[in-house]
C-alpha cells in the first residue's frame, strides 16, 4: 500500500474517540479505526523507514502493533486506563538497534486533533539506561558533546526544543561546580518540536517534513544510540 497521507476524516475520529471513550463504542467502530488509522500507518511506517535508514541503516521500521505502531488499548495497569481505555493519539516509533523499543535512542511522533508531535531520542530512561546515561556524562568531554549537540539542534530552528528536567539533586559523582552538570538531572534526553497535526494528511509533505527535522536531530540520537550500547555491554 503506497502512502498517500491519513485521511481528512483521521483527526475526527480521534476525537470522536475521546468522545466516546469505552470498548463498545470502539468496536462498533473498529473497521473506520482500520481504514483510518491502522492500515495508512503501517503504509507510513514502511515509507518513512526507508528515509530514516538512509540515515540510520540499523533503525528498526516494523510496520507491526507492539513494534512501530502501538496498541490502541491503554495499558490497564496505568493510571486512567479503565475509564479511558482507547488512545485518542496515535504513536510512531523507529528504533535503532537490538535494545528494547523505549530504551534505544528512537525516532518518534505521535498525532492528535490537537498536535502532530516529533521528537528524536529517548523520552524517559528506565533504570539501566538511567545508569549508562550518567555514566556517560560523568565523562567531562561527553558532558560537553551532549550540551553542544541540544544547543546546535535548537539553533537551527526557534521551535526546536527538549526535555525539562525531572530531578532535582545532583545524583552521585555529580555536582553544581562541574560544567553542564544539570544535564544529570534528566529523566529523559531527547529533543523535540510541535507541529500543526493537518500535516498528517499530506503524505509528501509529512515525510519531507519529518526527515527534515529528524536529520536535525540526527546527533542526538547517534549520542544516545551509543549510550543504549551501554546497557547491552553491560
Amino acid at each position: 500500500m503506497e502512502f498517500t497521507g491519513f485521511s481528512k476524516k483521521t483527526l475526527p475520529f480521534l476525537a470522536a474517540i475521546r468522545k466516546n471513550n469505552n470498548k463498545e463504542w470502539f468496536s462498533a467502530h473498529k473497521q473506520e479505526y482500520e481504514t483510518l488509522i491502522l492500515n495508512p500507518s503501517r503504509a507510513f511506517v514502511t515509507e518513512m523507514g526507508e528515509h530514516l535508514q538512509a540515515l540510520e541503516p540499523s533503525i528498526n521500521a516494523i510496520p507491526k502493533i507492539n513494534k512501530s505502531l502501538y496498541r490502541i488499548y491503554r495499558d490497564s495497569r496505568r493510571p486512567n486506563a479503565l475509564a479511558m481505555p482507547i488512545k485518542e493519539r496515535i504513536g510512531i516509533i523507529f528504533w535503532q538497534g537490538n535494545s528494547k523499543r523505549m530504551q534505544s535512542s528512537s525516532f518518534y511522533l505521535h498525532f492528535s486533533p490537537e498536535e502532530l508531535y516529533v521528537a528524536v531520542g529517548v523520552r524517559w530512561f528506565e533504570k539501566p539506561m538511567l545508569d549508562a546515561f550518567r555514566q556517560t556524562i560523568k565523562n567531562d568531554a561527553k558532558r560537553a558533546e551532549l550540551a553542544n549537540i541540544l544547543k546546535v539542534i535548537k539553533a537551527k530552528n526557534k521551535n526546536y526544543t527538549h526535555l525539562e528536567k525531572g530531578y532535582k539533586r545532583f545524583p552521585k559523582a555529580f555536582h553544581a561546580d562541574m560544567e553542564h552538570a544539570d544535564l544529570s538531572l534528566y529523566k529523559g534526553m531527547a529533543t523535540y518540536t510541535i507541529l500543526d497535526p493537518h500535516l498528517i494528511e499530506d503524505g509528501e509533505k509529512l515525510i519531507n517534513r519529518l526527515y527534515e527535522i529528524y536529520e536535525d536531530m540526527l546527533p542526538l540520537q547517534q549520542f544516545m544510540y551509543e549510550v543504549s550500547l551501554r546497557v547491552e555491554d553491560e
